[in-house]
Order: C-alpha cells, then sequence, then structure tokens
C-alpha cells in the first residue's frame, strides 16, 4: 500500500462528503486506502459514510479525543508507506495525490511533506511556517511582519513575501494537510497526544527535524481548505484552546521560562488587538467587532489569571465566570 490517508472526523458530514469523493475521483495512479477517524459524531457522519463511501474504513473513537488523539487511532490502523493527514473540510484537486507520491520518491532525505493550501476564492493559505519563538511570536504581536521583507529578513510566525509558489524547506506544514512516512511516523508514534486542538503538528514536524529527517514543500501538490468549521462556532473556546496548547509547546520545548514568557508575548497580543477592536467599536459598531471584542477580552482575563507552570504541571486554572469565557 503505497499512501494511507487519515481523515479525522467530528459531526463532519456537511464537508467530509466532497473530501472523501474528491480523493476517490482525484486519484488515478496509486494504491491507497482511506480511513476516517470519528471523534464521537452525532450528526450521522458515520453512517452515511459507509452507506456512500464502502471502502473507507471507519475507526469508531465513540467521544471527542481531540485533533491528536484521534488522529493517532486512525494512524494505528494505517498500513501506508506514506500516511496523509487530512481534515475533513478539504477538497484534493485532481492527480495531486498521485504527484505527491512521485515527489516524495525523489527525496528520500525529506520524512515529512507539505503542499500549496488555497482558501475557498482560489488565493493563498500559509500553511507551512517557521517554527514558533518568543521572538517571532513578538514580531507577529507587534504587527512588524513586513520585516520579513527585508533584505536581511527578520523572522516572525510566517514566511513573509513567500506565497508556497516554490520548492523549499519549511520548518512545519499545518495539519490540515500534510504527509509522512509511514514508518517515521509511526516511529515517532504519532502526534503527542496532550496537545488536543493546535500546536500538535508543529511539535510533530519539530521532532521530524530532530530524527534527522528534512521537511519539503512542493507547489505541484495543492488542495482547497474550507478551514474554520468548528472554530466559527466557537471563536473563545477555540482561542483559549490555542493558549491552552501554545503554554504545553513552549513548556515541552523551552522549559519554564519559555512558558512564561509565552504568557507575556499572547497578553501583549490579545490586549493591543482588544484596544483595537475597542476603538473600532466605538468608531463604527458592528456585530463583527463586538464579537472580536468580546473574544480578545475573554482571552486577556483568561490568561491574565493563569499561572502557566502550574497549568501544564498540574493542569490547574482558575475558574472564570461563563459569561467571561463562553463554552469554555
Amino acid at each position: 500500500m503505497r499512501l494511507s490517508i487519515v481523515v479525522i472526523c467530528w459531526n463532519d458530514w456537511k464537508v467530509i462528503e466532497n473530501c472523501l469523493r474528491s480523493i476517490f475521483e482525484g486519484t488515478h495512479k496509486i494504491d491507497f486506502e482511506v480511513i476516517v477517524s470519528d471523534n464521537g459524531s452525532t450528526d450521522g457522519s458515520v453512517d452515511k459514510i459507509r452507506a456512500q463511501f464502502p471502502a473507507v474504513r471507519v475507526v469508531e473513537n465513540r467521544a471527542n479525543l481531540g485533533f491528536a488523539k484521534g488522529n493517532n487511532a486512525g494512524i494505528a490502523e494505517a498500513d501506508g508507506e506514506y500516511i496523509l493527514i487530512l481534515n475533513p473540510d478539504t477538497i484534493i484537486h485532481d492527480g495531486s495525490l498521485d504527484r505527491w507520491i512521485e515527489f516524495a520518491g525523489r527525496h528520500p532525505e525529506a520524512g515529512a511533506f507539505g503542499c500549496r493550501v488555497h482558501n475557498p476564492d482560489g488565493t493563498y493559505q500559509r500553511s507551512a511556517r517557521p517554527f514558533p519563538t518568543i521572538s517571532r511570536y513578538l514580531v507577529s504581536a507587534l504587527g512588524l511582519r513586513f520585516l520579513g521583507r527585508l533584505k536581511r529578513p527578520v523572522l516572525s510566525d510566517e514566511y513573509e513575501g513567500w506565497k508556497g509558489n516554490t520548492e523549499r524547506e519549511v520548518d512545519w506544514q499545518s495539519g490540515c494537510c500534510v504527509m509522512l512516512r509511514g514508518d517515521l511516523l509511526k516511529g515517532l508514534r504519532g502526534f503527542d497526544e496532550q496537545f488536543f486542538y493546535q500546536f500538535e503538528e508543529v511539535d510533530l514536524c519539530r521532532r521530524v527535524w530532530k530524527s534527522g529527517y528534512r521537511i519539503l514543500f512542493t507547489p505541484t501538490v495543492s488542495i482547497t481548505h474550507l478551514g474554520g468549521q468548528s472554530v466559527g462556532r466557537f471563536p473563545v473556546r477555540f482561542a483559549i484552546e490555542v493558549c491552552r496548547n501554545g503554554y504545553r509547546y513552549f513548556y515541552k520545548h523551552y522549559g519554564t521560562r519559555g512558558a512564561t514568557r509565552y504568557r507575556r508575548v499572547v497578553l501583549a497580543k490579545f490586549r493591543i488587538r482588544q484596544a483595537g477592536y475597542g476603538l473600532l467599536n466605538m468608531v463604527r459598531p458592528n456585530d463583527v467587532a463586538r464579537r472580536r471584542l468580546e473574544m480578545y477580552r475573554a482571552a486577556v482575563t483568561w490568561n491574565d489569571r493563569l499561572d502557566p507552570i502550574r497549568f501544564v504541571e498540574e493542569g490547574f486554572e482558575e475558574t472564570v465566570d461563563s459569561k467571561t469565557v463562553q463554552a469554555v
């Protein structure tokens, strides 16, 4: 088996149907298998997938295990030489998987592979980025990403000025669509399951590099990523979940100092944006600005009360009233 495709699902029937169809209709040359790891869907996804796509293997987790643990359940069932981690809200462009396997075969020095990701309107969606550091996050928080365009660029959390149109090494590729060598991925034991949402693919790619393999990006492979299907339903909840996993990531790779400094940068970022949207809401009130302001206000409150070391080591969080942080 050349390729195993692992697609995580959590009440995603409205998007996963088109995702699966694009895989089967757009892949022509390679042998592949599709494994859907279902995180306790209640929208009929499992029955509908089995009825319309009988070739798909469904792993029923019967609970929302999160991105890392849910994908690991699918990875455990995979037999492919390569394993593709794919979000359900993606569309594979015709022939892309055939070209991706061909590209990977030409690069035995690489352990993982990235591809070009498009927004629904066809514009480029940033999917490959430098590894996060405190200094790079600070550049982004202060709105100084443009420094990445200088003759001697200052890296932020993006490859500023690069639109995914050339082949290159990248630090990490978004978990919406990242392919790895199967034996390497299983040797690394998949994703670190302490990460529930966000940073899990960053951590995995960091371990790929540490194992002696490169990560290569090719623009000849492309997908469309709808994005934000769950985030849009629970913006405050997901904003804070990103912070939770950011603390875990910086603690794991940079120790207590890293987690403490991450808190300072996150607070600076949210306070700057809170001030900006507060001013916008005063000058030109609208629902979008109001919701953004509420989100940043809640994120500031949560991070301000948090002891990052105690949170990572003991799982302790100060109680925040539900009116301030909805659906956390």
